[in-house]
């Protein structure tokens, strides 16, 4: 008989688990029913040992709880088997206070993740199934991560590959003429070019609900330079350095690149800030391109000193930096990658004048502002009529543009509900117990945050 329990295919990290409870008393299955139904589970029942291993071939189980004492096969020796098979399940015993020799011995042999003594308390036997989906989860979404990055990183392999060849193509093509050694620096760096569109496509992937926020970047950059009339080269190295200004953040986990800055703690700021670095690195390999690298390294920076990674101030950094600092905010601001809502393109000029000479370099400010009067619209993000709040601004009747999920995936509000006072009070419980602030898409209301 095929398992098809062994590696969680097919179940959503999105999904609110499936439990499997395995006791010979029916009474018992009925009550631990009623006590998760509730929370939406799927709840699968047996009532021996042999019934649920015939259940667990055939279903995606997350979690099992099982009774001790049973006839026949009982608790113990059916975990035994179920971790053996099935090992990345979550594995809880049901057992009374005569069965504690057993339970240690089951517990010393690896064979479940947490057993709750008989008769059970409801509301611990309800957390200790949320944090055992919890667990299992975060394990689903760290190997989703890893074969992401490997994906990823064989799609560079890949390039890479790609790229040496036309190299060496160009070079055999030049060593058939005279003109070889005249082959400018230019050309050469012509050839490597051809895989920016490649990249900035990766990148693009990424970005999730601000999709084409790189290419609204560096259009806004390459309209500042030209204004600023520099030299064409750096124009190009800035339009560049503003399509991969995010490469950085291929590898990081959703919850870091989807929160705005304001919501994220100490910890996830820290692997946010290394994006400027990473990006720099991962165009260090095509060595024409390392002017535009630089540029990537510095546009967190802040006019002041007070921006990373390397605290730079003033014109010690690159001007294509504090250019690109500048547009990049800009456009940051209107998809709520900032603060936690997102604002009107006016609300977004009215922040890069506010921190001119501060954040941005006044020069630079002053040229955006008039870049961005001139072409009024053509910078403008459409949200798609909605905008991304906190949960300080929810408001009794908003209506929910996205699905509202825990840390764990499972859903609280669905798309589409209108909320309620009491709803609005229980996720600000909920962010309490979790200890951190989420945010939230909301259909925009008639008159709020209205583009020009």
């Amino acid at each position: 008989m095929t398992s098809k329990n062994s590696s969680g295919a097919g179940k959503s990290v999105a999904s609110p688990g499936t439990l499997l409870i395995v006791d010979d008393e029916p009474n018992v299955l009925s009550a631990l029913r009623r006590l998760f139904r509730p929370h939406g589970y799927q709840i699968l029942l047996a009532e021996s040992g042999k019934k649920a291993l015939e259940i667990l071939s055939e279903s995606n189980v997350d979690l099992v709880i099982s009774d001790m004492r049973m006839p026949g096969m009982d608790g113990a020796e059916f975990l035994s088997q179920a971790a053996r098979r099935w090992p990345d399940m979550i594995r809880i015993l049901l057992t009374g206070q005569a069965d504690l020799d057993a339970t240690i011995r089951v517990v010393n042999e690896g064979h479940i993740s947490r057993y709750v003594s008989k008769p059970w308390d409801d509301e611990e036997l309800v957390t200790t199934v949320q944090r055992g989906l919890e667990q299992r989860y975060s394990e689903l979404e760290r190997r989703r991560l890893v074969k992401r990055i490997a994906q990823y990183n064989e799609e560079l392999k890949t390039l890479n590959q790609r790229l040496a060849r036309e190299v060496v193509a160009r070079r055999e093509e030049a060593a058939q003429s005279a003109s070889f050694e005249d082959m400018s620096h230019q050309e050469l760096k012509d050839s490597y070019l051809t895989a920016i569109p490649v990249f900035a496509n990766l990148v693009d992937m990424r970005e999730g609900a601000s999709k084409g926020h790189g290419r609204r970047v560096a259009d806004l950059a390459r309209c500042i330079a030209e204004r600023m009339e520099l030299k064409p080269q750096l124009v190009q190295d800035i339009y560049h350095a503003g399509l991969l200004h995010d490469a950085g953040k291929i590898g990081l986990p959703d919850p870091v690149v989807e929160k705005p800055f304001s919501a994220l703690n100490s910890k996830e700021r820290k692997q946010l800030e290394a994006h400027s670095v990473l990006g720099e690195a991962v165009l260090l390999a095509l060595e024409p391109l390392h002017d535009t690298a630089r540029l990537i390294r510095g546009h967190h920076e802040s006019y002041n000193g007070t921006g990373y990674p390397d605290r730079l101030a003033g014109e010690k950094i690159p001007l294509g930096a504090r250019i690109l600092r500048v547009a990049n905010d800009f456009d940051a601001a209107q998809v709520g990658h900032l603060v936690e809502r997102t604002v009107s393109a006016a609300e977004a000029r009215a922040l890069i004048e506010k921190h001119s000479g501060q954040l941005y370099d006044p020069e630079v400010a002053v040229v955006a502002l008039e870049v961005l009067e001139s072409e009024k619209g053509r910078f403008q993000v459409d949200t798609g009529g909605e905008i991304r709040i906190d949960s300080g601004s929810l408001r009794e009747g908003m209506v929910l543009m996205r699905e509202v999920v825990n840390p764990s995936g499972i859903l609280l509000l669905p798309v589409g509900n209108c909320l309620t006072t009491a709803q609005i009070q229980r996720l600000h419980e909920f962010e309490h117990d979790a200890d951190r602030r989420f945010v939230y898409y909301v259909q925009r209301e008639e008159g709020e945050i209205v583009a020009e």
